[in-house]
This record gives C-alpha cells, sequence and structure tokens, in this order.
C-alpha cells in the first residue's frame, strides 16, 4: 500500500493537484517585471563606487564597491525571489495563480476554466514588443484577472483560448441546476 500512494505522489506535478486532473502548461511573468530588483543591485553599487573615483589615494576606499555590490545582491535576491515563485499553471480543469508575498507569504487563487468568458492581452508598445512581454486579461462573471507583464503574450493567449475552448467541450450540455419553486 505505501508503494501505491508513493506512485501517486511521483506522479503529481504540483501541489494541490486534484485526481484525474491533467497539467497543459506552467508559466510567469517577464524578467523584466523585476526590473526594481536590478535597479536595487546597480544603484548601491554605482553610488559606493564614486568614492574611490574621488579620492584615488585611499586606498581602503577600494572596498567600498564590494561591500554596496553585497547590499545591492542581498536587494535584488528578495526582488528575484518575488519573481521566481510567483507562478501560473494552467491545467485542463482550472488556473491557478501563486503569488509570492514577502519571504514567507503566498497568495492562491484558481479559476475554472469553465467559467472564463473571455481571453485578451496587449502588447504596450515598442518596448513590450522588442523585449516580448504584455498584460493578459482573464475576463469571467466575477471579474477580471489582469495578469502583468507576462512573456510572449500571444503564446501564451493561444495555449489558453485552446485549454478554455477544450474544457467548454468537455463540459456536457445543459449543466444547470433547475431551480422549483413548491407553493403551499
Amino acid at each position: 500500500m505505501g508503494k501505491k500512494m508513493k506512485q501517486n505522489k511521483e506522479q503529481l506535478d504540483f501541489d494541490g493537484q486534484r485526481d484525474g486532473e491533467e497539467l497543459l502548461f506552467v508559466f510567469r511573468r517577464h524578467i523584466i517585471a523585476m526590473r526594481k530588483g536590478f535597479y536595487l543591485l546597480l544603484i548601491p553599487f554605482a553610488v559606493s563606487a564614486i568614492p574611490p573615483l574621488i579620492w584615488q589615494d585611499n586606498l581602503a576606499l577600494f572596498l567600498l564597491p564590494l561591500g554596496g555590490l553585497l547590499l545591492g545582491l542581498l536587494l535584488f535576491s528578495y526582488h528575484f525571489i518575488m519573481w521566481y515563485f510567483t507562478v501560473y499553471i494552467v491545467t485542463d480543469q482550472r488556473i491557478r495563480q501563486i503569488t509570492q508575498r514577502g519571504l514567507f507569504g503566498k497568495d492562491v487563487v484558481e479559476l475554472r476554466l469553465s467559467k472564463i468568458q473571455n481571453i485578451s492581452y496587449n502588447i504596450p508598445g515598442f518596448s513590450g514588443e522588442m523585449f516580448g512581454f504584455g498584460t493578459i486579461v482573464i475576463q469571467t462573471f466575477v471579474g477580471d484577472l489582469v495578469i502583468n507583464k507576462v512573456e510572449h503574450p500571444d503564446e501564451i493567449y493561444n495555449k489558453l483560448q485552446d485549454a478554455v475552448t477544450a474544457a467548454l467541450a468537455d463540459q456536457p450540455q445543459g449543466e444547470y441546476e433547475e431551480v422549483t419553486s413548491e407553493k403551499a
């Protein structure tokens, strides 16, 4: 019995996957979403490199850029963790958005594919076209799920459209609850 449970664990592609649910694809935001982290990496290094350039006779100041680089790496690593652990999982039944909040928190939002009304995407001008990022908007009855700075939004859009079409084709026709009222 333990061997069977081990085999079931190995078949799971992600934490929280349901029985019979097939993983279609996983995507995350474009690395440009981390540009604030890149700024926080470069600014401390650049600022700490100025004093050794001004006072070149003081050799101790040449260690200052190393400290600036270490501070920048520390600040950058926080933004990298936020980017890396924010992921979007698309299965044959749902979309699962896992957003990293801080070092230890996360938010999970699930959206059934059969509840999606419309999917659209936008590429924001020259920079979006050059670097290959954009925004995907998934519309439902309840509200919109907006995913900013997605890498290759046109490809993700097509995959999402295919997944929604397949989910609606698998759904039995007339799957509505009948409401009856009895009068006394």
